[in-house]
């Protein structure tokens, strides 16, 4: 399968969102990425549902609004009724994950979880047969432009392995933090499908060559 690029949007001009949605979208990313904090559950603070609505005004790929928040369950309707296709919360969060998968099904949304790097695979293992993405954490979120931290690469493949293991096949398994052409290749081989990239592409002076410099082999 053709490995999926999000492109997230975290380090792009937030005085003109939609456009540079746009613009991701034209380069040829599968999704847009929308970082989500709080600045309690991270420390930064970023963007709210009305954000989002205009971010999916904007494009016809389907926007993922990434919870990195410390209630995900207050804030699941707005960006649900903004055009999020995906709505994924953090499990380290929430007491009660799988009655918040539920909630964010009910909104008409697909279901992803988030695991920080030092999050082992057991704290979603039991809502694995119900996820439609699991996103790994590859810095440690609140910030754009870390670096990658690589020793948690392995838990890419345990993840992949296991909804396999379920009859999950068309689960996706993400990863996000300092990805960029250097590390994209190992992180396939590790079983991603999916590599958010925020910085490497919206730095780049050729965002489409970028996205194509993720999926070459």
């Amino acid at each position: 399968m053709k490995p999926l690029v999000s492109a997230s949007l975290l380090s792009c001009d937030h005085g003109r969102l939609a456009a540079e949605a746009a613009s991701m979208e034209s380069a040829g990313a599968d999704m847009i990425h929308l970082d989500v904090m709080d600045g309690v559950f991270v420390p930064e603070l970023t963007f709210g549902p009305a954000a989002a609505l205009s971010i999916c005004r904007a494009v016809r790929i389907p926007v993922d609004g990434h919870l990195m928040v410390e209630i995900p369950d207050g804030q699941i309707e707005g960006f649900a009724k903004a055009g999020c296709r995906y709505v994924t919360v953090h499990a380290e969060p929430c007491p009660h994950l799988d009655r918040t998968l539920s909630r964010i099904r009910e909104a008409g949304c697909l279901c992803g979880v988030a695991l920080n790097p030092a999050t082992p695979v057991e704290a979603v293992r039991w809502v694995l047969p119900v996820v439609d993405l699991v996103l790994v954490m590859t810095v440690n979120p609140g910030y754009g432009g870390q670096a990658h931290i690589e020793h948690v690469r392995p838990k890419i493949g345990i993840l992949r392995r296991e909804l396999d293991e379920l009859g999950r096949h068309e689960a996706i398994v993400s990863v996000d933090g300092g990805v960029d052409s250097g590390n994209a290749a190992l992180l396939r081989r590790a079983g991603a499908d999916m590599l958010v990239a925020g910085s490497f592409i919206a730095r780049s002076p050729d965002r489409s060559s970028a996205m194509e410099a993720l999926r070459a082999k």
